[in-house]
């Protein structure tokens, strides 16, 4: 596939963008890279590398969940009295007008969340098409600071979005904002990658051909694909072999045994047999963490399922599973 070399760039938020120019966009993002890690030396200290954020049952939230954002500290402690250990939190994404979305109850959330003893997991959607827009508000939610002084726990980059076309500038860019990212933090700080399902990208082959998982895994220290079965089987073996396929294909791809923390969902189409499937294989691949996406819509059937701690697998052999037809 070709790439685009249009030479103009655009400008917004007084910010410099990249252009199409996939030569030009590596050049600018060294310098981008250098210049965050002078600030990011500034910016005070960050938690150090530490997988905790992962561990465990996991829950998320997205900024159009309007009425947890309004009341943060009953969301809160719903998600404790169902075991949550976990709270994956939207900061914002591309299409924002902001860096960070709604500080004030942001900061809420973080807040209540630590109070109630529960890790808070930051996450940002990028197109990838203005990547310095991109690592600029991936910058503001690593280093969000709550009206209490909180911080966020931990950071993950929600990777999905296609709308850079030519899949070689998307993996440039993909690959460059992650080492900008790990740049900014240092070693020594955990990220997460939210990754596409490998069953969905095994079964449309167009959508994200040469997926960088072996790149991304320089840079991140734990994957969370989007291992949702439930647009494609129903049923608790198939629910139970997709998230296998999804885990066992990843660590393939990535070069070894990763940290992987798996989502599933669309929690309100999970019925009881999805979401036994979908904790038979979270017993079955070893995870360090899992949960459904997202908190409104999981029903309390499926909290009791989630609730139960899943024990440890026989061996690594026992996430294998088959294609899904």
């Amino acid at each position: 596939m070709s790439t685009s070399r249009h030479s103009a760039c655009a400008r917004a938020d007084g910010t410099a963008l990249l252009c199409d120019n996939p030569h030009l966009g590596r050049v600018l993002l060294l310098v981008v890279i250098v210049v965050v890690s002078v600030v990011a030396g500034t910016a005070g200290a960050l938690p150090s590398r530490d997988l905790a954020a992962y561990e465990g049952l996991a829950t998320w939230l997205d900024i159009y969940d309007h009425a947890e954002w309004r009341a943060p500290d009953a969301a809160v402690q719903d998600m404790a009295a169902h075991g949550v250990r976990t709270l994956l939190l939207e900061t914002g994404n591309s299409h924002q007008a902001v860096d960070v979305v709604r500080p004030r109850q942001l900061g809420g959330l973080v807040d209540a969340a630590h109070a109630a003893g529960l890790r808070v997991v930051a996450w940002y959607l990028p197109t990838l098409l203005y990547p310095a827009r991109d690592l600029r508000r991936v910058l503001a939610a690593v280093h969000f600071t709550t009206p209490a002084g909180g911080h966020f726990d931990s950071f993950a980059l929600d990777i999905e979005a296609s709308d850079v076309r030519a899949v070689t500038l998307r993996n440039t860019r993909l690959t460059a904002l992650a080492a900008a990212l790990r740049a900014a933090v240092g070693g020594g700080y955990a990220l997460g990658a939210i990754v596409p399902s490998a069953v969905g990208m095994e079964r449309h082959p167009k959508y994200w051909p040469r997926f960088p998982y072996t790149e991304l895994a320089q840079s991140f220290d734990v994957f969370l694909p989007m291992a949702y079965s439930t647009y494609r089987v129903r049923g608790r073996a198939l629910s139970a072999r997709y998230v296998m396929r999804s885990v066992a294909l990843l660590r393939e791809a990535a070069g070894g045994d990763v940290p992987v923390n798996v989502i599933g969902g669309i929690a309100n189409r999970m019925g009881p047999s999805e979401t036994a499937g979908f904790m038979d294989a979270v017993a079955r691949c070893g995870l360090i963490g899992y949960g459904l996406y997202d908190f409104p819509i999981t029903t309390g059937a499926a909290w009791r399922a989630l609730a139960k701690p899943p024990p440890a697998p026989a061996s690594p052999a026992a996430c294998s599973a088959p294609p899904i037809a």
